[in-house]
C-alpha cells in the first residue's frame, strides 16, 4: 500500500509515524510549546532524526471545548512553520485544518497532505483542492464542531457507522476527483466519541483497516487513556503506547504520535515479532 503526497510516494509496507506539530497556545497536550515558529521547525527537524515519515502541522486546537480560530491568525501561525520545514526536511508535511483556505495556502508553501478534521457535515471544499494540486487527503470521522462533539456522541453501532462513513465519504473524494492512492481515512479517536466508544473503535480496527485506503490512528495521550489508567495527560507515554502497538498489529497503515521515538520503537517491535523473517 502507498500514499501519494503531490511528488512524493510514500511508501506504506510498514507503518508510518506522524508526528504532530500543534502551533498553538491552547492544544490538548502541548499547547503553547511550539507557537514560536523557529521552536516549530527545530522540533519538527527533532522529529524527523528521530523517525518521523510524516509531520503534521495544525494551527488551531480541535480539543473538546475548544475556541475556534480566525483564518488569519490559522495562516500566520502555521505558513511560517510549513515553508520553514519544506526547505529543511524531506518527509512529507501534512496541514492539520478545518479550514479550505487554510489548505490551500499550506500546500503553496509545501505541504503536500491535507489531514481534513470537519467530518460529518463538512463542506468538502478539500476535494477540490486535493484533486488540483494532488495533495493526498486524510478524511477523519467527527461531528460538529470542537465545541459541540462532546454531545454528539450517539451511535447505533459506533464502528459500523464510522466505517459506513469513511467508505461513503472516500468515495465522495474519488468522485470529486481525488486520486484513490492519495486518500487515507481516520476513525477519529476522541472525536464526537466518548472513553468507551475510542475503546470499541479500537477493538473494531480490523473492521476499518477492510477498507480499501491507508488508516490512520490518533490515539496520542487522548482522554480515554487517561481515563482507563486514571492519568493525567504527562502521564499517558504507556498507555499511548500501548494503542500504537494494537494499532500496528490490527493493520493501522499511519500512527500520528506527540512523541515520535519511542512510537516508531515500539512500531518497528511489533513489525518484526509479525514478520515471518523475525529481524
Amino acid at each position: 500500500m502507498k500514499l501519494r503526497c503531490r511528488d512524493q510516494l510514500l511508501a506504506l509496507d510498514r507503518v508510518a509515524v506522524m508526528g504532530v506539530i500543534n502551533v498553538t497556545p491552547d492544544s490538548f497536550s502541548d499547547g503553547g510549546l511550539w507557537i514560536d515558529a523557529r521552536a516549530a521547525i527545530r522540533h519538527g527537524l527533532d522529529m524527523v532524526a528521530e523517525g518521523a515519515d510524516i509531520l503534521d502541522v495544525g494551527g488551531e486546537s480541535t480539543r473538546p471545548g475548544a475556541a475556534p480560530v480566525p483564518e488569519r491568525e490559522e495562516l500566520r501561525r502555521v505558513l511560517p512553520v510549513v515553508e520553514g520545514l519544506a526547505r529543511e526536511v524531506g518527509v512529507p508535511i501534512s496541514i492539520d485544518t478545518r479550514k479550505p483556505e487554510v489548505a490551500r495556502r499550506a500546500i503553496a508553501a509545501g505541504a503536500s497532505i491535507v489531514n481534513e478534521t470537519t467530518g460529518e457535515g463538512g463542506d468538502e471544499a478539500a476535494d477540490g483542492i486535493a484533486a488540483e494540486s494532488g495533495a493526498a487527503l486524510v478524511l477523519m470521522h467527527s461531528r460538529g464542531t470542537p465545541a459541540t462533539m462532546g454531545r454528539l456522541t450517539r451511535y447505533d453501532d459506533v464502528v459500523a457507522d464510522v466505517a459506513g462513513w469513511l467508505r461513503a465519504r472516500a468515495a465522495r473524494a474519488e468522485e470529486a476527483g481525488v486520486a484513490r492512492e492519495c486518500i487515507a481515512v481516520d476513525p477519529g479517536y476522541g472525536f464526537a466519541k466518548d472513553a468507551r466508544q475510542s475503546l470499541e473503535l479500537l477493538r473494531g480496527l480490523d473492521r476499518i483497516v477492510e477498507l480499501p485506503y491507508p488508516v490512520l490512528v490518533g490515539t496520542s495521550r487522548k482522554s480515554f487513556i487517561g481515563k482507563a489508567l486514571d492519568l493525567p495527560l504527562d502521564a499517558r507515554l504507556e498507555g499511548t503506547a500501548a494503542t500504537v502497538a494494537w494499532a500496528v498489529s490490527r493493520g493501522a497503515a499511519i500512527v500520528r504520535v506527540h512523541e515520535v521515538r519511542p512510537m516508531v520503537r515500539v512500531a518497528r517491535m511489533i513489525e518484526a515479532i509479525m514478520s515471518p523473517e523475525g529481524l
